[in-house]
């Protein structure tokens, strides 16, 4: 047997390299090339976008013009920052269509739909892969694919997140950090990811929706950089085109209060809530909705607490009760009316009180619905920090559980309260506001009042944006009974066409 060994001098020192030793050196090269896939632009850049490393997926879409075949170019789990804190939360999915009932399609200049799957304020996995990543994928993504556009879907960090020691890694204000930076990693590949990028649509729904909203309003902001520049995000701009919001959990600092202004009297399913503290919140909504000294519609005048209700059914309530009595037949309105005699229907047209519509609905949380005084609802969770589950945001709840009648959260808490409230930022911080709203709500929803998202609406329209808002007569949490209708609207407000 035959062995055959090299000899390597260095540093005045000879090695025997046997052909056993030479082969794992060999093996550890291909290791390592493995390892490090990026390709030498991307070394460069690490916030470059990985243009040709997709798969080519197929989707059948149901639409009202029947179905349409979208093949579509799929890049998924790709980092949006150049330091990440969790890689599976801090990446996100590009879908780009390529063909539409087999016919070619060019999507460089298309609408971007940018859509966030967080609920509940919860992390938002994008590490997720084959059918489970296409289960999460909903019917509007569909549509837009359908549509020509392109779709991002990040994912995000959110109160959830704890690492093995214990810490806590993604409490406020890291969701909207991670959305943000998202939006800017879209904005820093212009022209490598398809897609206009000055046609930003983000999309979200519950707290997703405050999300979305808080991209709307707060554009650019330099309130966010420490943290952005924390996680390594692009210096590129983060303001949207368009914001979509179904049902946002947002201005949760005085969503206790609105909460008890509408449903305080009810019940849970537990038994009535404490009066006093309810008056006492209720009170409080009073001075901070005559604060935001918001203007109705058609010169209805200020939204105060005492005329609030009215403003409701008069825009919001009758109107889509109305189009969804109209929609049935006269068999089923007139069931539906027997089963509903709080409603009142003459010369087609509905009639009924704020009270009885309320008692409609239900109270669903208990009191507060937000701050909660055991701390265990998710809101406190999402204002802890890395070292706490969670804190108290609001005074009310801070002194009622300390006991201290003077107790009020510090400083930095406050700041972290309000990078997280679309509101916030409405008013002289909105320069970089998103111009166009489509907003979406169930009249039965009874997660948050009727108020914050009206509210919302309503300071959006004081400003001159151009909001498009709905409720869905007896829809729930998130009720979206028109998807087409939103990707359409897409078109019109871009004047996109495939």
């Amino acid at each position: 047997m035959i062995v055959i060994s090299f000899f390597i001098k260095m540093n005045k020192v000879t090695f025997r390299l046997t052909p056993f030793i030479l082969l794992i050196l060999c093996l550890a090269c291909r290791v390592s090339s493995k390892t490090n896939s990026q390709t030498p632009a991307q070394i460069q850049d690490p916030l470059l976008f990985p243009k040709d490393n997709y798969t080519i997926e197929t989707v059948v879409v149901p639409t009202s013009a029947g179905e349409k075949k979208v093949t579509y170019r799929s890049y998924r789990h790709i980092p949006y920052v150049a330091n990440p804190v969790d890689k599976d939360y801090q990446s996100l999915n590009v879908s780009v269509p390529i063909k539409i009932d087999d016919v070619n399609v060019d999507a460089a200049s298309a609408p971007i739909l940018f859509k966030n799957g967080v609920g509940g304020y919860m992390s938002s996995n994008n590490a997720k892969t084959g059918s489970q990543a296409n289960s999460e994928r909903d019917r509007r993504e569909d549509l837009a694919l359908a549509a020509g556009y392109v779709v991002v879907f990040p994912g995000s960090r959110g109160r959830d997140n704890q690492a093995a020691d214990g810490t806590y890694y993604g409490k406020a204000p890291a969701a909207i950090v991670d959305l943000k930076a998202a939006v800017r990693y879209v904005r820093h590949n212009k022209g490598i990811i398809p897609g206009n990028t000055d046609w930003i649509v983000s999309v979200g729904c519950s707290a997703g929706g405050a999300l979305s909203a808080l991209l709307g309003t707060s554009g650019n902001s330099t309130l966010y950089d420490p943290y952005l520049k924390e996680i390594g995000a692009a210096d590129a701009d983060d303001n949207i085109y368009a914001s979509a919001c179904y049902s946002p959990i947002t201005d949760l600092e005085h969503a206790d209060m609105a909460y008890e202004w509408m449903y305080g009297t009810l019940p849970t399913r537990s038994g009535q809530v404490d009066q006093e503290h309810s008056i006492q919140l209720k009170n409080s909504y009073a001075a901070y909705q005559a604060s935001l000294n918001l203007q109705g519609k058609n010169n209805f005048g200020v939204l105060i607490a005492d005329n609030y209700d009215e403003y409701l059914l008069q825009y919001y309530f009758i109107p889509s009760a109305n189009k969804f009595l109209q929609g049935l037949t006269a068999e089923k309105r007139t069931e539906y009316l027997k089963n509903n005699s709080w409603i009142t229907w003459t010369n087609n047209s509905a009639k009924f009180s704020f009270s009885d519509y309320t008692k409609h609905a239900g109270r669903m949380k208990g009191l507060p619905a937000f701050d909660g005084f055991d701390m265990k609802v998710p809101e406190p969770i999402l204002f802890g920090n890395e070292t706490t589950n969670a804190r108290h945001f609001t005074n009310f709840s801070l002194q009622h559980s300390t006991g201290n009648s003077n107790a009020e959260i510090d400083g930095g808490l406050q700041q972290v309260v309000n990078l997280m409230n679309a509101m916030y930022f409405l008013g002289p911080k909105s320069s970089s506001c998103a111009k166009y709203w489509w907003l979406r709500n169930g009249s039965k929803d009874n997660h948050t009042s009727q108020t914050i998202m009206i509210n919302l609406a309503t300071s959006l329209e004081n400003q001159g944006r151009n909001v498009n808002t709905w409720v869905f007569w007896d829809g729930g949490h998130c009720a979206d009974e028109d998807p087409e209708g939103f990707i359409n609207w897409i078109g019109e407000i871009t004047g996109y066409r495939k």
